[in-house]
């Protein structure tokens, strides 16, 4: 039975009361790790980071929890007391402890009663939304100064949205401007204003926006209201608008109404009677409509096409009808076709995404269409991309006679690598060589890719000293090309991290950032949504600097993904790989990865690329957790080992997601015969398409196997994986397994290859 305290204390705690809800005592593999926030003293994990002091406490109740701030509040990284706090401030640790021990002991059993306990704020969020009214009054009034407190207010107001009175919510507004929390309960409160027919209500509230529901809503209203014209918003704007910011005169209503109809998908409904009152005063002719309909047409929205069709005169209404029916089934029934732009547009899209599912047809039915309606060079060059481009990707056998029959102007990057893929599919390396260098000289400069696939068509070749160079070259990027062609020449692999200001200054600044603040806190407490919009508000207008110091508080806190999305602006920030290559769960991935004979790096790796170590994470396809298991193939796995399936919820926890994933992978490898590039496939794109593609090519080299594998995501997924592993084999041991005999299915008991931050004369010749 889970105590109290270890309710609390959990790391994940919505995990100890899915425990408790259910009545269960699960076994060992069901108690989550504490992440190790890289501070378990394992070779190569980070040095835990110098004390970030600050003297307002208020502001730290909501900031990350670093090691040496020693706040000794209930939270969910209390071994940390034992780990980073004795790691980080040796000195005073065991002082610490017992202070902190003693702090934490009574809370644990005490009643909420203080506004440093994340609890209080988590009851007072529950209290706002579900009651009883009288102990959220308790807690606000508690948490009158917390940082988080436009959230509590935030959470209150929304759950009686329905009920509230406008000057509840102008109150809101107006104490929190320009927060995150004020944008979201405007947009809430616009819209239920539409749902109530509250034109004036919105037009008050209305301050502009890029939604459509919003922007249709605001020309609903004007129309409702009669401020249609300039001199009647004027009018409106004058009677009862005073906190309304933008210049009513400067309101052109149909403008407006028209901007909003040129759109090529469906339109929120509130554009409906805008629409209709734009027809009834003349302005929606048939030159608006043909606009949309090829607006629609662009997008593939042969639903809106039919609907736009309806509209139109009796004559051009058969015309965009016929030419719905061809782009849903191409035909060569043009002849009727007017001889003009619009015709040749919808000939070329047809014939584009005919050639998608049926390249033959579309080079059968292009021959005839394109004399017909006399198409251009530049059309008929289109059609002839396409139609190479699907014929390359499914290796069809006259892939190579199209590929030759595209103009010039249309030898983009893409055909360019689909041309190269097709000829290293046939084994043809003299094709293979004449495709690569169709690349303009230029950008086989940029990156490693092009360098490292011309190195070993030269040295299968035999032009060994010209393909030394190639791979000397491709050597100094650190990606899995790079890598692959270190391994060529026996060179070490070239890694130069970087690593974030040692500023104190900058460290205590940041950590006092109210909304960086609010955001850590909110992810700390299940918010993720709000918790983003935070985080998105408190990065506008920081420096660089800033903006990586934020990424390491938002590591220290476990919010791994951040550096993904947020170290992108400049190309050596893709060097902080403490930053973007955590290791929360050591123990763990050692364990399991012993357990199913992996090595934990490939392990890391692979949890890296499939989750960025978010145990929350959901794909669109309901994906779950660490290693993105969908639920029906963990309720099989849980099975094969012999474990309960507790739901799909349990897929959140790390460990038990890796205790099926990494069961899982090692499946994939073993049904692969040990190849771990073939296994690394399956996990991502199914073992069905896999075998498929190891029947057509399965004798080719690992590397170029991976490079012809039909699907993008997972041609760059297997890559993406075996390049990670690298780097967490730079964490975890200082060298790497080489790729070269990963890819070959031999790990050594320990790395091989050597990891060095090479100058850049080191490399530039063999």
């Amino acid at each position: 039975m889970l105590t109290t305290a270890a309710l609390m204390f959990g790391p994940f705690k919505q995990h100890a009361h899915v425990c408790v809800s259910h009545g269960h005592t699960y076994p060992s593999w069901t108690e989550t790790e504490q992440p190790a926030r890289d501070t378990i003293p394992t070779p190569r994990f980070d040095p835990p980071p110098p004390p970030a002091y600050t003297a307002n406490r208020t502001t730290m109740t909501a900031s990350p929890r670093f090691h040496c701030h020693f706040r000794c509040h209930v939270d969910r990284h209390v071994r940390l007391v034992r780990t980073a706090i004795i790691a980080a401030c040796p000195s005073i640790a065991a002082a610490l402890v017992m202070v902190c021990g003693m702090v934490l002991s009574e809370r644990a059993h005490a009643a909420l009663s203080t506004t440093d306990d994340p609890a209080s704020v988590r009851a007072a969020l529950d209290a706002a939304t579900r009651g009883p009214r009288s102990e959220f009054e308790r807690l606000s009034a508690l948490l009158a100064e917390h940082p988080l407190r436009v959230w509590i207010d935030y959470a209150e107001l929304h759950g009686r949205l329905d009920r509230a009175e406008e000057s509840s919510v102008s109150a809101f507004l107006d104490r929190y401007p320009d927060q995150p929390a004020s944008e979201l309960l405007r947009t809430a409160w616009l819209q239920q204003r539409l749902a109530r027919s509250d034109w004036s209500g919105f037009l008050r509230n209305y301050r502009g926006s890029d939604r459509l529901d919003l922007r249709c809503g605001h020309v609903l209203a004007r129309l409702r209201t009669g401020a249609t014209t300039a001199a009647t918003a004027v009018g409106s704007a004058a009677n009862g608008s005073a906190a309304r910011e933008s210049t009513a005169a400067d309101f052109d209503w149909s403008a407006e109404v028209e901007a909003l109809w040129l759109h090529g998908r469906s339109m929120p409904n509130a554009c409906d009677a805008p629409f209709a009152e734009l027809a009834a005063r003349g302005r929606l002719d048939d030159a608006l409509r043909w606009q949309r309909f090829d607006l629609a047409a662009e997008a593939g929205q042969p639903g809106l096409m039919r609907f736009l069709a309806g509209s139109l005169t009796e004559t051009a209404r058969t015309r965009a009808l016929d030419y719905v029916r061809f782009l849903e089934q191409p035909d060569s029934a043009v002849g009727a076709w007017p001889r003009d732009a619009r015709s040749r547009r919808i000939a070329v899209l047809g014939l584009t995404r005919l050639a998608r599912r049926d390249p033959d047809r579309a080079e059968s039915l292009s021959a005839e269409i394109a004399p017909a309606l006399q198409l251009d060079a530049d059309a008929t060059g289109q059609i002839a991309h396409a139609i190479a481009l699907w014929s390359a990707a499914g290796y069809r056998p006259e892939t190579a006679r199209r590929m030759a029959a595209v103009p010039r102007p249309q030898q983009d990057d893409q055909l360019l690598r689909w041309r190269l893929r097709e000829a290293l599919a046939r084994e043809h390396d003299a094709d293979a060589l004449a495709a690569l260098l169709a690349v303009p000289a230029e950008q086989r400069a940029t990156g490693s890719r092009w360098r490292y696939y011309e190195a070993r068509l030269r040295e299968r070749a035999g032009e060994h000293e010209a393909a030394r160079a190639l791979y000397a070259d491709a050597a100094r990027h650190a990606d899995f090309f790079g890598f692959l062609a270190a391994d060529r020449i026996d060179r070490p692999y070239a890694l130069c991290p970087l690593s974030p200001s040692d500023d104190d200054r900058l460290r205590q600044r940041m950590a006092a950032h109210p909304g960086l603040a609010r955001a850590l806190a909110l992810f700390d407490l299940d918010r993720p949504g709000w918790a983003e919009l935070e985080w998105r508000a408190a990065l506008t207008g920081l420096t660089d600097a800033e903006r990586i110091e934020a990424v390491r508080l938002a590591r220290a806190a476990g919010w791994y993904d951040r550096a993904l999305f947020a170290l992108d602006r400049h190309p050596d920030e893709l060097r902080y790989y403490r930053l973007r290559f955590p290791l929360p769960f050591p123990r763990t991935i050692r364990e399991h990865a012993e357990r199913h004979e992996l090595d934990p790096a490939w392990l890391a790796a692979q949890i890296r690329a499939e989750s960025a170590w978010m145990p929350q994470a959901r794909s669109s396809a309901d994906a779950r957790g660490l290693m993105q298991i969908l639920p029906g193939t963990g309720r099989d796995l849980a099975r094969t080992l012999g474990l309960p399936w507790p739901g799909s919820a349990a897929l959140d926890r790390p460990l038990f997601n890796i205790t099926l994933g990494s069961a899982y992978l090692r499946q994939q490898l073993d049904a692969f015969g040990g190849r771990p590039h073939l296994a690394i496939a399956a996990y991502n794109a199914g073992p069905t398409p896999v075998r498929r593609w190891q029947a057509a090519r399965g004798g080719l080299d690992p590397d170029l196997f991976i490079e012809t594998i039909p699907f993008h995501e997972t041609r760059d997924y297997v890559a993406r994986v075996l390049a990670f592993a690298v780097i967490y084999d730079w964490r975890l041991h200082d060298r790497a397994v080489p790729i070269s005999e990963r890819l070959a299915g031999k790990v050594p008991a320990r790395p091989t290859r050597a990891i060095v931050c090479p100058s850049p004369e080191s490399t530039a010749t063999p």
